[in-house]
């Protein structure tokens, strides 16, 4: 790749510090076309000579830009120009655990609230530390924000995993680090969150639904176990300690399968949605009547669930507004950790 010369214009008077004025100089440049994408910057040394300023002057506006995600610095080698328009869009990095149907709608969400603003770029992690751990140091210093959505198989994190995720977080400018959907304890500095609080979430809403619950003689749980991405275990601690807390008989099951009977007088709550399927088709099998003699109240709103049986009941997050909070932080209208909205929505299976 070419050394290619550039002219930087900066004030010697200006109150602006001229690190900063040496920085926008070279953006010009770049979206002038005197530099182009891959061109290898000056050194430090080298601008230092040419223009009479301080080595640390440059290496500031070197770092400004390499934080901007303009340029990228190569261990051993120098900086990198990595973005023809600097000027032009945010460049939000967004990495998630999976891409199910709902967080389709968190990535939508914050895709139309940020797309005059921003280029987003997604990447999936499939729960794979390796992959989590990858993704992110290949990316460092090349985007202004990183949107983490950090979920992990249980069995699969001990002490020496939870250290790892912890390490590669904190190699992210605090200042561009963004949570959705769960935070890492041991990382204290981060620009915003916005989560959910899954133990508080289930025992509030299902405290809410208690008057159509004491319906039933006992609450049975299919909490999935062994899938692909497994759901956070805090859910089940929410709905043993809702239990406790108002003594009602219950069960944890792993699945329902299409010989499992349908005891009346039960109300379940499901996670999957395959899981369901299943139980409406057994309740029917039984001559069971949903909503009277089963309840049936569903982890997270699908328009399916709406107009299925004359409504399904759900405890649901408000999965577009996920996307339209952390928008929000990253166009510094809000600040912060901020947990996400959760609700019950009773309908015709309760």
């Amino acid at each position: 790749m070419e050394l290619r010369k550039f002219v930087l214009d900066f004030d010697e008077n200006s109150s602006e510090p001229k690190y900063k004025q040496i920085a926008k100089s070279i953006v010009e440049n770049i979206e002038a076309g005197r530099i182009h994408v891959g061109d290898q910057l000056p050194s430090i040394s080298q601008l230092s000579i040419d223009y009479l300023v301080s080595r640390d002057t440059v290496e500031k506006a070197y770092r400004l830009l390499r934080d901007q995600g303009v340029v990228e610095s190569v261990k051993g080698k120098g900086f990198y120009v990595l973005i023809s328009s600097p000027g032009s869009k945010i460049r939000v990095f967004v990495l998630f655990n999976k891409l199910s149907s709902y967080k389709k709608v968190v990535y939508n969400s914050l895709a139309y609230e940020l797309r005059n603003h921003a280029k987003l770029e997604l990447f999936v992690y499939h729960c794979n530390l390796e992959l989590f751990e990858s993704y992110i140091t290949d990316k460092l210093g090349r985007y202004n924000y990183y949107v983490i959505m950090p979920h992990f198989i249980d069995s699969e994190i001990g002490p020496a995993e939870k250290n790892r995720i912890t390490t590669v977080l904190n190699k992210i400018n605090p200042e561009k680090l963004i949570f959705l959907d769960n935070i890492v304890d041991n990382v204290v500095k981060y620009k915003g969150a916005v989560y959910q609080d899954f133990k508080s979430d289930v025992f509030n809403a299902l405290s809410e639904a208690s008057e159509q619950l004491r319906k039933y003689k006992k609450l049975v749980i299919v909490f999935p176990q062994n899938v692909p991405y497994p759901y956070p275990k805090k859910i089940l601690e929410g709905f043993r300690k809702f239990c406790g807390f108002n003594n009602f008989e219950f069960e944890e099951v792993t699945e329902i399968k299409a010989n499992t009977p349908v005891s009346k007088g039960t109300a379940y709550l499901i996670i999957e949605e395959s899981d369901l399927s299943k139980l409406i088709k057994n309740v029917r099998n039984q001559n069971l009547k949903i909503g009277l003699d089963v309840g049936i109240l569903t982890y997270n709103d699908t328009p399916l669930k709406e107009v299925l049986l004359e409504g399904i009941s759900v405890i649901s997050t408000e999965f577009s507004q996920l996307g339209v909070l952390a928008s929000k932080i990253i166009l510094n209208e809000l600040s912060g950790a901020v947990k996400n909205e959760f609700k019950l929505v009773l309908r015709n299976s309760l």
